[in-house]
This record gives structure tokens, sequence and C-alpha cells, in this order.
């Protein structure tokens, strides 16, 4: 999956409109336009489309966090500049407050099945020894499963 559409997916699974978005992206110290918004979230067809970088995503990802569950005290968090699956997988689960049981029945309720053992393996530091490397189809399905319960349309 592209960063492009990771952003257009939870831009259309939670209904956000363009100002929603550039109030996210403020809640991480971003300051965006409309028009550049726009240029994220059009197909890669579209002459005016604008590929979203990690640093832009996880950004976006951060401001979300915010926006979900409240600013923190302290220093707001740094954007990664190279954002993995994992960490997307990591974000959208602080982010919606998922615990391991909500992500599988999440992934369960479109037929995706893994154990517990293999999600917490995502969410470990890159040099673990049981660390293990997310897929873009985990983040797919994770992000279909959360459309198909909260988008009823």
């Amino acid at each position: 999956m592209t960063n492009n559409d990771i952003l257009r997916r939870i831009r259309y699974i939670f209904d956000l409109e363009d100002s929603q978005i550039i109030s996210i992206f403020a809640h991480a110290d971003l300051e965006v336009s409309r028009a550049r918004v726009c240029d994220w979230l059009k197909r890669e067809g579209d002459e005016d489309f604008k590929e979203c970088s990690d640093q832009i995503l996880a950004t976006f990802l951060n401001g979300f966090i915010t926006e979900k569950r409240g600013a923190k005290d302290g220093d707001k968090p740094k954007p990664e500049k190279i954002l993995t699956n994992n960490l997307v997988l990591l974000k959208l689960k602080i982010a919606l407050n998922l615990k391991a049981e909500d992500i599988l029945d999440l992934l369960k309720s479109v037929d995706l099945k893994i154990s517990k053992h293999e999600l917490s393996a995502f969410f470990r530091k890159p040099d673990h020894r049981h660390y293990r490397e997310c897929k873009n189809q985990v983040v797919r399905k994770l992000l279909e499963g959360l459309q198909k319960k909260l988008r009823t349309d």
C-alpha cells in the first residue's frame, strides 16, 4: 500500500473532511493547505497527484493520535523519516485505543486469521529476535476491517 492509499482509506473510514485533515496535521505542528491535501488524496493517474512521503504520513498519524486520544504532556513526537507498516499498525492501534483482541477481531472479520503471537511480533523492536515485518496485506485488511465496522453504507 502506498502512503496515499492509507491516507485516503483513513479519510473514508472516519468520514474526514479536508478541514478535519488540515486540523489533524495542525495537531502535529504541520501547516498544510487544502490544495496540498487534495493533491495527496487524488489518484495516481491524476495530473495534480502528489506523493505523500513517509514523514508526511507519520506526521498525519501522530496528529491522528492526538485527535483521537488527546494531547500528551511533554514534547510532541517527531515524525519518522522512514515509516514501515509496523509503525503504521502501531500508530493506528494507539490512536484508536485498540487491544490485541480488537485487532484480531477486525482482521478475522475480513478473513485474515493470525495468532496473538504473530500480532505481538509486529509491535516488537526491529532488533528483537521475535520481530516480524508487517506486510501490506495486514495493514490493508485492518483498514478493511475498520471500514466494515465503522461504515455501514
